[in-house]
């Protein structure tokens, strides 16, 4: 179960979001679940080579090793497609590659032991709307993760006697589960937010009227509502604002009459 400070810290992920301009909850949880991919993938490469090194063996082929081929017209140093990496990098430079590079190279994963996930990774699509906003989340995931490494620690420590070992996977687990919880609860709140040029397309399509009545009455943050305010006022100006009759209208009108 997540509690305390775990708990807030995801919270504060979910707002960071929406405060960045993601808003749809369904791509919120998408790109926490693509990131945090990223970053397993490189914490599982750091551990194999260590495991590898630990055990005096040289054979392991790391994927980010070398020149990294990302897709028939790009070759990149492959140290910049580690979460560890790139996440110190300044949020312009972070921003153009994870979009440009660490996107498509987990899209396109050929190796045998990374199948698997590329099976689940080839949509991937990367959403996140600003340099800021992407800086932001990987620090409060890097956070999130060190919580959760935390946690596990704990629960190990109490489970001592019953020789119970959990791992990070375990707290992922009720991670996950709670931030599906969120999805849940904004789906009952009405949270799932009509893409700006969605509203903008329907609003156009319908082509409203100076007298027609307009009501949404599933408003939410009134996005059609201000939409077709906005788009009355740049199609039907004059009709609006050189007619009295017209004028009293669309500044009075009450949609509850």
């Amino acid at each position: 179960m997540i509690a305390g400070e775990l708990k807030s810290k995801i919270d504060g992920l979910w707002e960071t979001f929406a405060t960045g301009g993601l808003t749809n909850p369904l791509n919120v949880i998408e790109q926490i679940t693509y990131l945090m991919f990223i970053k397993d993938l490189d914490d599982s490469d750091n551990r194999r080579k260590k495991d590898n090194i630990l055990l005096g063996l040289n054979d392991y082929q790391s994927i980010f090793d070398g020149e990294v081929k990302i897709d028939d017209d790009l070759t990149v140093n492959g140290d910049e497609l580690r979460w560890s990496t790139f996440k110190d990098f300044a949020p312009e430079k972070m921003f153009t590659i994870v979009q440009t590079e660490v996107f498509p190279f987990i899209k396109n994963l050929k190796n045998n032991e990374e199948g698997s996930y590329a099976r689940y990774m080839k949509d991937a699509t990367f959403l996140i709307p600003t340099p800021g906003l992407l800086s932001k989340v990987i620090g409060e995931l890097d956070d999130i993760y060190r919580l959760m490494d935390e946690e596990v620690q704990k629960d190990n420590s109490k489970n001592k006697e019953k020789a119970l070992i959990i791992n990070r996977g375990d707290v992922r687990g009720d991670v996950y589960e709670y931030l599906l919880g969120k999805l849940s609860t904004a789906g009952r709140n009405g949270q799932f937010r009509t893409p700006r040029h969605i509203i903008k397309m329907i609003v156009e399509l319908m082509n409203p009227q100076v007298t027609d009545k307009i009501c949404d009455p599933a408003a939410g943050t009134a996005g059609f509502l201000v939409e077709s305010a906005e788009f009355l006022q740049d199609k039907k100006k004059e009709e609006i604002f050189y007619n009295k009759e017209n004028r009293h209208y669309f500044h009075k009108a009450d949609c509850n009459k």
